[in-house]
């Protein structure tokens, strides 16, 4: 029976989502593992209020991810200098399951440097250090790692590297060389 890999990433909020999530099972299958979405049988939502509508999705990404081996995620920031919340969250969910998390960046910045950019330089020096500090005296986090510490641990803990792949900006939420990357390192940590 093929391992089931569960897909994580900002990709579900495209507008081709469904055909991302093809392409990736189909590398998936290329691997001898069997991919699981986010959009994957769907509940019925069409009689539900937003916020129950949104509740049935949370507790079904859940419910999926729990008959899942393994999470790979797409760490590519998402309207912010880091991954999307959503993301997070599913990673730390299986994380929790004591379950392997692989993830990749398609943008080769690390999290402190995205995060000045994103503060658009509005940051300083903390107290004659070279720790830097944003306009409310918060500290950048810099452990030279792709996003928060939490992130890249939790990666680094399943015994991988986050793979990062500079692509065309354009590209960033689609293009899938880190995606088989991480379909080779997850041979290697479950077959």
């Amino acid at each position: 029976m093929a391992k089931r890999i569960y897909l994580a990433g900002p990709e579900v909020f495209l507008l081709e989502a469904a055909a991302l999530y093809d392409a990736k099972k189909e590398i998936c299958r290329q691997h001898d593992f069997e991919a699981v979405s986010p959009l994957d049988d769907l509940p019925a939502l069409d009689t539900l209020s937003k916020i129950e509508a949104g509740q049935r999705i949370s507790a079904a990404n859940e419910s999926k991810m729990k008959t899942c081996d393994l999470l790979v995620a797409n760490l590519t920031p998402f309207r912010s200098p880091s991954l999307d919340v959503g993301t997070a969250y599913e990673l730390g969910f299986m994380r929790a399951l004591r379950k392997p998390v692989l993830g990749y960046a398609n943008v080769d910045a690390k999290f402190q440097q995205r995060t000045i950019d994103f503060l658009n330089g509005q940051v300083a020096p903390r107290h004659n250090t070279d720790v830097m500090e944003d306009r409310a005296g918060m500290l950048i986090e810099d452990f030279e790692m792709v996003d928060n510490l939490m992130i890249d641990g939790a990666v680094l803990a399943s015994g991988a590297q986050v793979v990062i792949v500079s692509t065309l900006p354009e590209r960033r939420f689609v293009d899938l060389d880190g995606f088989r990357q991480c379909m080779e390192m997850a041979k290697r940590l479950l077959v």
